[in-house]
């Protein structure tokens, strides 16, 4: 495998792209191999890498279908039921708590 070129932050050539900056001119990779790597430096634990890909071998995102579209409606609801109570919470269920705020501190909802 060749090496692929590195180029410092921000000094990358046009016509390259990472995943993101492909995402929101709506293409995606489709297969290519990497082009080239941007580093980024950091003081501490080596330098950020990120990846860049080829703008014009990019291919367009496929579109979601309605079956997909339900399947994240379906994920995005199940997020939001309190393991704790079961219900509905209205927002995402933090994982930080792992359950609804009512739940996690009962004697503050009394108190209010």
């Amino acid at each position: 495998m060749p090496a692929v070129p590195v180029y410092q932050w921000r000094l990358a050539p046009d016509g390259l792209a990472t995943r993101r900056q492909l995402r929101a001119l709506g293409l995606r990779p489709g297969g290519q191999d990497v082009a080239a790597q941007v580093e980024r430096p950091r003081r501490r634990r080596g330098p950020l890498v990120a990846y860049l890909y080829s703008i014009e071998q990019a291919k367009p995102v496929r579109p979601m279908t309605p079956a997909k579209w339900a399947a994240l409606a379906k994920a995005n609801a199940a997020r939001r039921i309190c393991p704790e109570c079961r219900r509905d919470a209205g927002y995402v269920v933090p994982p930080s708590l792992g359950m609804c705020t009512p739940c996690a501190y009962p004697d503050e909802q009394h108190a209010a």
